[in-house]
């Protein structure tokens, strides 16, 4: 293992120097000057990045955004449980993990319909269509589905919240900083991201971006105490939260959205577009199939890659591959819950390289040589440099 280590999981990613040596400062208190500058440094950051994560630049929207002590579960649980009433009609999309989970959450606050699919399958819009009303209240989905390697249509879905005058809430946790996202143009109300995953800041920081719209609609004491959106809102004026803010990783976060806003949105994009067809097609240039079934206006995720292993490793056997993996210093993640044994997950979120992207697709290759499937690691390499030297 003389390589350094390479942390490919779709979060936490790793992270730059100067967002590691960020969190190495002195403390401060959470209620002083420094403090504020650090969460207005942040805020301004995230406002950039959930408004004009765009291909031009272009903003897309006006509100808040809000920045949470907590993963992005606690935006997820904010957002439903401060905008709907225990009669209200809830419809969650649910293709996935974390659709699952945004549905788990609405259902101990609300009313629950249940749009599904098979993990890794398309939703059926038409589907989605029928199940939204005039009594719909708001509807749950998760842009990019990070236990798949799908990107869900939230445009067409906005569009079809739009027409009832629902509240729209969007997981974009593995997209916000690293893909194209749009408020206003997708009608969305409420957005949640986190910080270890496209924003490339440390685990246990996250950040939701609130609407206008949906602030006048938010009432904070139906939610949890700690998740109290109006509370959050008037601290966020003063540039602090309602409760002992981690100062670290506040500092961390701060920098991270900085270096996305030198990198610019637009650019952020495209790269991240062209790392993961560069994984798609050094995947394939080894002889692996991808994964999900995309079709209608689904496409595959552009910040993680989810591949099938080879018949003859699933399952149990599949444990050899990823310790062949891990021998070389890299990490990777299998499938989650009834997909353990049965896919691999790698990401491209954050600030890799084009070396990267290769070393984990020839890892990959030389992993599986090492349990007996027979494949071409240099050709998967170069099929990486094919598509990111161009």
């Amino acid at each position: 293992m003389s390589d350094d280590f390479l942390l490919l999981n779709p979060g936490p990613v790793p992270l730059s120097e100067p967002v590691r040596a960020a969190m190495d400062a002195p403390m401060v208190s959470h209620r002083s000057a420094e403090f504020e500058a650090t969460y207005e440094r942040a805020q301004d950051g995230l406002d950039e990045i959930f408004t004009a994560s765009t291909p031009s630049g272009e903003s897309t929207g006006e509100g808040t955004s809000l920045i949470l002590n907590g993963t992005a579960t606690m935006g997820m649980e904010m957002a439903v449980s401060n905008l709907v009433d225990p009669d209200d009609e809830v419809v969650s999309l649910v293709n996935g993990k974390f659709g699952r989970r945004f549905a788990r959450i609405a259902e101990r606050y609300a009313d629950v319909t249940r749009v599904e699919a098979d993990w890794g399958d398309s939703l059926d819009v038409d589907a989605v269509a029928e199940a939204i009303t005039d009594d719909t209240a708001l509807v749950t989905l998760v842009h990019n589905e990070t236990s798949t390697g799908l990107l869900n249509p939230v445009e067409a879905v906005g569009d079809l919240v739009a027409e009832h005058d629902a509240l729209f809430v969007v997981d974009g946790v593995t997209s916000i900083g690293g893909d194209e996202f749009r408020i206003d143009d997708w009608n969305v109300d409420v957005a949640v991201t986190d910080g270890q995953k496209a924003l490339a800041a440390p685990p246990g920081i996250s950040a939701v971006f609130v609407t206008d719209r949906a602030a006048e609609q938010a009432d904070g004491e139906r939610g949890p105490f700690y998740s109290d959106v109006e509370w959050h809102l008037r601290k966020a004026d003063q540039h602090q939260t309602p409760f002992t803010s981690a100062v670290p990783l506040f500092r961390s976060l701060a920098v991270a959205v900085e270096e996305i806003h030198d990198e610019g949105m637009p650019n952020r994009i495209e790269r991240h577009r062209r790392q993961s067809e560069a994984f798609r097609e050094g995947f394939a240039a080894l002889g692996l199939e991808g994964f999900p079934e995309v079709s209608g206006p689904t496409e595959l995720s552009n910040t993680l890659t989810a591949i099938s292993l080879p018949e003859a490793i699933r399952g149990d056997e599949s444990s050899a591959f990823f310790d062949a993996v891990k021998e070389r210093n890299v990490s990777i993640s299998g499938g989650q819950a009834h997909l353990g044994g049965d896919i691999f997950r790698v990401s491209n979120m954050g600030n890799l390289t084009a070396d990267q992207i290769a070393r984990g697709v020839r890892t990959v290759g030389e992993a599986l040589g090492d349990v007996g499937v027979d494949c071409d690691p240099d050709a998967g390499e170069a099929a990486v440099h094919d598509v990111l030297d161009d």
